[in-house]
């Protein structure tokens, strides 16, 4: 039989224009029901979680509800605040039990406190004779108290416990009562202790000095050329 006989079963040729991938197959029903019981569980997780930080039932709002600060009372200043000094302090403070060791009772603390003490020189009792001018008003006297200091005031935000160390009683009995230890001894003794760094050290000389640049300057502007102030302890 000829191959060209119009009876020979006809080849055509393969189109290599079309795609030549393999045909896709379809998931099962098996599968897609996996595929839907993850999504479903991803999106129940992250739905959960995202209710979860919103409500967020452990955690704790501040709210204020103190009222409004109440004025008592008035006082005028006469006093000239003439010299600061900043001031630093280690308090190494110990309690120890008679007869138990530190290990069972005790406690230690290292506290840094650090804070400021003011020099002020007060004009509010000068008496009548605190000023004396010259005949020809060319030269005055005056007379002020010496130099006071004011109470020191710490600041909390540089002042912290560097170091603590307590025995077992003690953190048993913080734990239990909910509490921190009572940091108010240490704050009495660091301000005790800057106190007394500033009465031995030269601040109230300086605060006199610069209150007498200052009477001096305001004094000579306005016309005196000699002024001489003197300070007297108070009565």
């Amino acid at each position: 039989m000829s191959e060209n006989s119009p009876d020979s079963p006809r080849t055509t040729p393969a189109d290599h224009s079309g795609d030549l991938r393999p045909p896709r197959r379809r998931l099962g029903w098996g599968w897609r029901l996996l595929v839907g019981f993850v999504v479903f569980v991803a999106l129940l997780v992250g739905g959960g979680w995202l209710a979860w930080s919103w409500l967020n039932p452990f955690g704790e709002d501040v709210i204020d509800r103190s009222g409004p600060a109440l004025l008592q009372s008035i006082h005028d200043l006469s006093r000239f605040e003439a010299a600061s000094g900043d001031f630093q302090v280690v308090v190494d403070m110990e309690k120890d039990a008679a007869f138990l060791p530190d290990a069972i009772k005790g406690e230690r603390t290292l506290f840094v406190a650090a804070g400021s003490v003011d020099a002020y020189v007060d004009f509010a009792g000068l008496g009548g004779d605190a000023l004396k001018v010259s005949g020809d008003r060319t030269s005055v006297t005056v007379r002020l108290p010496r130099a006071q200091l004011e109470k020191p005031n710490l600041d909390n935000k540089r002042s912290y416990v560097f170091a603590q160390e307590r025995g077992l009683f003690d953190r048993m009995r913080d734990f239990l009562s909910g509490s921190p230890g009572d940091q108010r001894e240490l704050y009495a003794l660091a301000e005790r202790k800057i106190g007394e760094a500033a009465v031995a050290g030269d601040l109230r000389a300086r605060a006199e000095a610069n209150t007498k640049n200052m009477l001096e300057s305001l004094l000579k502007s306005l016309g005196f050329t000699k002024v001489t102030v003197e300070y007297v302890a108070s009565p």
